[in-house]
């Protein structure tokens, strides 16, 4: 495992450290919002289909400025404020209605192409990935909250983008973005680790173990649950410690990580979950392709969690 980050980098975890100030107070201002909406400076994060827009020569985000491309905010069926960074407004603009992205505008086909950003993510600057990342997440949430989860009836979007609300007059039902909680844990036991594998995994991936938080559980019941569910191995919930969080907008998740300490080591396999789980020596994790095995993406922060227990953050 080449170019480990020094702990002190380890929670520089991609699509953190947002730049924007989103200034919800000024969301439900409409004079305010359709200025910054239609400033020449302001910026246009696009979306298509849950894919990125990127500069084609170095993948480094595309933002154009509504100046350059009035067309572009036009053509949008969605736009939301994400925020302003050094006096400049960003807009999340959704482009998915259209079967060819690239003649909503011509420097799109000129100079950018749309990428998922599982691919481009680690490439770019911790900032723009940040921002891609929430505008992706956002536009994904207005796509599929078209209609009202109350009556059935369409939904709008009010406040900047910020929320949708049912346009019934005997329902009137807001609807806010949602984020799933999700834990991800890295289970140790001495100097061994927990990793496993599910059946969607690139081949030879293991990763740490994970799954959604229940109705009415703790988060430190849900590392212990899932652990035990996935592998019968059994955690404390008092020895569960969180380590940092991320983003996960693939859809829209938001991943709260931990470590813990198992009591057991015997494995299990729940085969309904997991295809394979075991334990890693910490010796093994610089050369676990030896063992028929990688780590997780380096976006992820599952791969942080293992290198933090390797610098001995646990």
């Amino acid at each position: 495992m080449t170019d480990t980050p020094a702990p002190s980098a380890s929670k520089a975890l991609w699509y953190t450290g947002a730049p924007l100030d989103r200034l919800s107070h000024r969301r439900a201002d409409d004079g305010w919002m359709t200025k910054k909406l239609y400033d020449p400076e302001s910026r246009i994060v696009a979306v298509w289909r849950d894919k990125s827009l990127v500069h084609n020569e170095d993948e480094s985000a595309l933002l154009p400025t509504v100046g350059e491309a009035r067309e572009l905010l036009d053509a949008g069926r969605y736009h939301s404020f994400l925020g302003m960074r050094d006096g400049t407004a960003y807009f999340g603009v959704d482009l998915s209605h259209h079967e060819d992205p690239y003649q909503a505008h011509p420097q799109i086909d000129a100079n950018g192409a749309f990428e998922d950003l599982r691919k481009v993510g680690p490439a770019l600057a911790q900032a723009e990935g940040s921002i891609l990342a929430h505008a992706r997440g956002l536009m994904f949430w207005h796509r599929r909250n078209g209609f009202c989860g109350v009556c059935g009836s369409e939904t709008k979007p009010e406040k900047a983008g910020s929320q949708r609300r049912c346009q019934n007059p005997d329902c009137k039902t807001e609807h806010f973005p949602r984020t799933d909680p999700a834990v991800i844990m890295l289970v140790y036991k001495g100097d061994n680790c927990l990793l496993g594998r599910t059946r969607n995994f690139m081949p030879q991936m293991y990763s740490t173990l994970a799954g959604f938080v229940e109705s009415g559980e703790t988060l430190e019941e849900a590392v212990a649950r899932e652990v035990l569910e996935e592998t019968a191995v059994v955690v404390d919930p008092a020895k569960v410690r969180y380590w940092a969080s991320q983003p996960w907008p693939f859809p829209a998740s938001l991943m709260l990580g931990f470590h813990a300490e198992a009591e057991t080591d015997e494995i299990i396999v729940d085969t309904e979950e997991m295809e394979d789980a075991r334990w890693v020596h910490k010796s093994q994790l610089d050369h676990l392709e030896d063992f028929g095995m990688k780590l997780p993406r380096r976006d992820s922060i599952a791969y942080r969690l293992i290198v933090s227990w390797m610098n001995g953050e646990a």
